[in-house]
């Protein structure tokens, strides 16, 4: 009798061992892949040309993808949160983040949760408690080559390696791990592609590519129309910055060859795993960056497309059947709320952003548009962006309240460069007026 107890408790120990090592067969719930570059414009995708096919033809892609905040830590304050930078606190890179996160939901709820590459500039990188992998640098440091990373509280320096193919190994590493548990999983691979120092991988630093040809917004010589302090309190770029300047596009797309490749791996070893088609995969960057559109250079915090519009894309078999385009406008905030209704967690009332499940399954009515908001060092502003218009207020001084802010107004059907602010032309009054209501009201949910 004792021999058979014995022989039914191993056998019983070996099942089980077994199970573990399978894919997970009782919680259905959807894996969450968040590709998060750094400072990629919306027009660089042509470089990627593995991640287009595998993502953005895969799935639904936005157009009119907008980060409600252009800046590095806003932006991805906005991102884990769902809240406008107006309701979250982070304004600034300097600023810290006190909101509760869809990390911590989703960590509370049962996920794996995973976080390897960037987090926020004013961490140091020690691991956070809602987070059961992690791998990330202090302060939001940019070095590619030979990183030091704090691996699940363990500081190690990668010597001879670089930055993006050390994240794309940790994050097959995720996978693989997460493989053998019955539990769902979120992954935030945050990479330093394409933000300066734009370092290329060494097989790619002498490769020769042809630069995207300049739009007409490029040192626009009449800016007349613009707030104050792009024409009066920055002088034009002199010639050795516009010089300068091809060298950074140069760097920054030589960057996102190795990430393309990388990102090919990641998504084999998803596939490896049998979750590909249960996992939803998000792909964006933080913000642009200004190339010299309106004599700006290396700049984000505006509320000009080359800043504020993003490469976006989402593949998820389960809601996107066929692979299409989505002119709608969507935003940062969107995806805090898009996780958790697909997780099965109540979306917060404080949340600011709405599920995309709404619009990928075509039910009930989507935005008008979405707030852009920024603060100083700039003026301040504050900016509604629907598909066809953006509507922007600036204030130069923000320590004078009373001060008249400047208007802006651009048609981007006809004006896709915003080359001519109608903001004053009286043909377009009433149009003012009806999206200064719809300014109002984003700015004070």
């Amino acid at each position: 009798m004792l021999k058979k107890i014995i022989i039914s408790f191993i056998l019983s120990m070996l099942f089980l061992q077994a199970c573990a090592s399978l894919p997970r067969f009782n919680d259905k719930r959807p894996n969450f892949l968040i590709i998060l570059t750094d400072d990629q414009r919306y027009d660089t995708m042509q470089f990627m040309p593995k991640t287009q096919s595998l993502i953005f033809d895969q799935g639904v892609a936005f157009p009119h993808a907008y980060i409600t905040t252009p800046l590095c830590c806003p932006s991805r304050s906005s991102i884990l949160t769902g809240m406008y930078a107006h309701n979250h606190g982070v304004w600034i890179n300097e600023d810290e983040l006190h909101q509760k996160t869809f990390f911590e939901y989703m960590h509370e709820n049962s996920y794996t949760t995973g976080l390897i590459g960037k987090y926020l500039n004013t961490w140091n990188a020690e691991k956070k408690p809602e987070f059961d992998f992690w791998v990330s640098y202090k302060f939001g440091e940019t070095r590619y080559d030979n990183p030091l990373l704090n691996v699940n509280g363990k500081w190690i320096r990668h010597q001879g390696e670089y930055i993006t193919y050390t994240l794309g190994n940790y994050a097959i590493k995720f996978l693989e791990q997460n493989a053998k548990k019955n539990k769902p999983f979120v992954l935030l691979l945050a990479v330093n592609a394409p933000h300066n120092p734009f370092t290329p991988a060494p097989e790619d630093r002498f490769t020769k590519i042809e630069l995207p040809a300049r739009l007409p917004s490029f040192m626009e010589k009449d800016v007349s129309d613009k707030p104050g302090w792009i024409g009066l309190k920055d002088p034009p770029p002199d010639q050795s910055q516009i010089e300068n300047l091809d060298v950074t596009r140069r760097g920054q797309i030589l960057t996102l060859m190795a990430l393309d490749r990388t990102l090919e791996k990641v998504l084999a070893k998803l596939k490896e795993t049998g979750e590909m088609d249960n996992t939803m995969i998000i792909f964006l960057s933080d913000n642009g960056l200004q190339w010299g559109e309106h004599r700006l250079i290396n700049q984000k915090n505006t509320l000009y497309e080359e800043s504020v519009r993003v490469p976006f894309a989402v593949r998820y078999p389960p809601l996107i059947a066929t692979p299409y385009v989505e002119n709608k406008v969507v935003a940062n905030i969107d995806i805090a709320p898009t996780l958790l209704q697909l997780a099965g967690i109540p979306i917060p009332a404080n949340i600011d952003g709405s599920s995309l499940v709404n619009l990928l399954t075509h039910q009930g009515e989507w935005r008008e548009g979405v707030l852009l908001e920024g603060w100083p060092p700039r003026g301040e502003y504050a900016a509604i962006h629907t598909e066809r218009y953006v509507y922007a207020e600036t204030v130069l001084d923000s320590y004078a309240p009373s001060l008249e802010p400047e208007l802006e107004l651009y048609d981007l059907e006809k004006d896709p460069f915003e080359m001519g602010n109608i903001a004053y032309n009286p043909q377009y009054k009433e149009l003012v007026a009806s999206l200064k209501i719809l300014l109002e009201k984003e700015k004070i949910r």
